[in-house]
């Protein structure tokens, strides 16, 4: 069993399955720019090696991942397709293996919008996740605004993006957004990674088949959606509403308020 550490993302392959842990407890697992490039080489890392039959992707602490480093984002906003964030969103779209999440706690942001190109997502119970974008002047990201309406439908959809209040784990499983829920955090994981085991020992090029086969009919209308989605966000990043959102959510966190 290897483990590697690049930075704040981890990787273990063992039995098949690669885990990618995102390891930023003090910040309760915020991304920064380097920490979306360490992801996007994990994923690509665990494509390219035969060895590896799916992916499982988690959180340390009591979060999953509370979205962007806000500080980080506004220093070096993403500004075309080579920036960081959305090579880290390529590389989802990608991914042909079964990508499995095992959210440990708090999801908020692009912790929540990545779950939607995930095979199979487990959540623990009473975690919260969180869509804020409308309130930071931002819009979604990540083909949420098409993948989101299509799994729970467009009323639950548009309250949680324009609204952008928290919703539970519970109802995440309710709306047919997730697929189990787990008692704590380490039963969580395990449980991703028993139903991980399991895929790795399926036939591989036909799991990959069928993955693909899933995702045909949407495949093109993601790709548009993360484009037109992408330009509108760095546009919104620029505007005076959404500056003045992002540095005041900032100076929240730096206060613990």
């Amino acid at each position: 069993m290897a483990e590697i550490k690049i930075r704040e993302i981890l990787m273990e392959c063992r039995d098949g399955v690669m885990l990618i842990h995102i390891h930023r407890p003090d910040r309760k697992n915020a991304l920064t720019l380097s920490m979306y490039t360490a992801l996007t080489a994990a994923l690509e890392s665990a494509a390219g090696d035969p060895e590896v039959r799916v992916a499982v992707l988690t959180g340390s602490g009591d979060s999953f991942t509370s979205g962007n480093d806000i500080a980080d984002f506004l220093a070096a906003p993403p500004t075309g397709e080579d920036s960081p964030v959305f090579r880290f969103l390529a590389a989802l779209r990608q991914f042909e293996k079964p990508l499995i999440a095992a959210v440990n706690g708090i999801a908020v942001g692009i912790g929540v919008t990545l779950l939607l190109h995930c095979d199979l997502v487990y959540v623990r119970a009473g975690a919260m996740l969180q869509l804020p974008f409308v309130n930071l002047g931002l819009c979604p990201e990540a083909a949420s605004s098409l993948l989101l309406p299509r799994l729970i439908g467009y009323p639950r959809a548009a309250e949680l993006l324009l609204l952008g209040e928290p919703f539970s784990a519970e109802q995440a499983l309710d709306w047919g957004l997730i697929n189990a829920l787990g008692a704590d955090a380490d039963a969580t994981l395990e449980q991703a990674l028993a139903t991980a085991r399991r895929l790795a020992r399926q036939p591989a090029a036909a799991v990959r088949l069928t993955k693909a086969l899933l995702k045909r009919s949407e495949a093109e209308a993601v790709r548009e959606t993360l484009a037109l989605e992408g330009r509108h966000f760095k546009e919104r990043l620029r505007s005076p509403e959404a500056i003045a959102a992002l540095q005041a959510f900032a100076g929240r966190r730096r206060s613990g308020a």
